[in-house]
């Protein structure tokens, strides 16, 4: 009878783990397919890929579709306890670390993109300029790997040679080698927490200045930057507090490993997943010049739209 249960109980884990699995993957399709349209719209316009904001935005959604990728392989691999090398597993946690903290140092540049916009609007041309976006990216690439280095040269440091050769089940935690290496990594995480959340405070303070003090058209255009502001602050956090996910899942692991299954779980639909779907909706859909060249690009060219000249108060409510 105990035999019978325990093969009842089991069926049932591989049914639940088989659907959260199904349910995964249609979420990432889903994801995927409308950024390569939004990216493939990108490109369709020499207008956006010679505008800071968009250049910044096609940033995201490129580093979206990639970590969407690498940790949508990671979850299948962990679910279904495959194993691999170590070195193999090193690439794909190096990169899907990297592009953690890529997508919310892009936000907070953003979010300072539009402080310059609304608050120091004589000077946007000047700083936010195409040849800034591309040192942009270089800048952010730069500050998103700082954690991964110093991370991951302690396990350079401390591994043999013959740890790359093991399969192992993929994950983070296999190359925390010292209790200290853990705390490094959180410290470094909550430093970055505190830029990023400062700097996304300073300029909601700065823009909702602005707003009080002005009028008409520019104070509506004005109090559409503050909602886009407000927008990048909220997706900034769910990004900032997957950064914290890794030491809550390890933590959880040490009591049971079905419980950090199921952590894991929703973190991943939760602060990877949902931050993810919000990029096409701040800029997709709400700014009218994308929208538009959008909805050309899907109907292919059927629907005729006019394409107006830029201006940053034509955002859709």
């Amino acid at each position: 009878m105990a035999d019978n249960n325990s093969v009842v109980a089991g069926e049932s884990l591989n049914q639940s783990v088989n659907y959260k699995v199904i349910l995964v993957q249609v979420f990432v399709t889903l994801f995927l397919c409308i950024n390569v349209v939004l990216i493939t719209t990108f490109f369709m316009k020499d207008f956006f890929y010679t505008t800071m904001r968009y250049i910044l935005f096609a940033t995201i959604l490129m580093s979206d579709c990639f970590i969407l990728i690498v940790t949508n392989v990671l979850l299948i691999l962990s679910y279904f306890k495959f194993t691999i090398q170590t070195w193999f597993c090193l690439i794909m946690v190096i990169m899907s670390s990297l592009y953690n903290f890529v997508t919310p140092v892009t936000l907070t540049v953003m979010t300072l993109e539009r402080y310059v916009a609304i608050c120091m609007p004589l000077r946007h041309g000047e700083l936010c300029s195409q040849h800034s976006a591309l040192q942009c990216i270089l800048i952010i690439h730069g500050l998103s790997s700082v954690p991964c280095v110093v991370f991951f040269s302690i396990f350079f440091a401390s591994a043999s040679l013959k740890v790359y050769q093991q399969y192992r089940v993929c994950s983070l935690e296999r190359f925390i080698f010292h209790t200290w290496q853990g705390h490094l990594r959180s410290a470094i995480s909550q430093f970055y927490f505190v830029i990023m959340f400062s700097t996304i405070v300073f300029c909601y303070v700065k823009i909702m200045k602005v707003a009080k003090a002005a009028s008409g058209e520019n104070k509506q255009s004005t109090w559409k930057g503050l909602r886009t502001v407000i927008l990048h602050a909220f997706q900034l956090l769910l990004c900032l507090i997957q950064l914290w996910c890794p030491f809550i899942e390890a933590a959880v692991l040490k009591t049971g490993f079905m419980l950090y299954i199921n952590v894991r779980y929703f973190n991943y639909i939760m602060f990877s997943l949902v931050p993810r779907c919000l990029s096409p909706l701040i800029y997709g859909l709400r700014d009218e010049e994308f929208f538009l060249a959008l909805k050309n690009n899907v109907l292919c060219g059927f629907v005729k739209t006019t394409f107006h000249s830029f201006s940053f108060d034509k955002l859709k409510l």
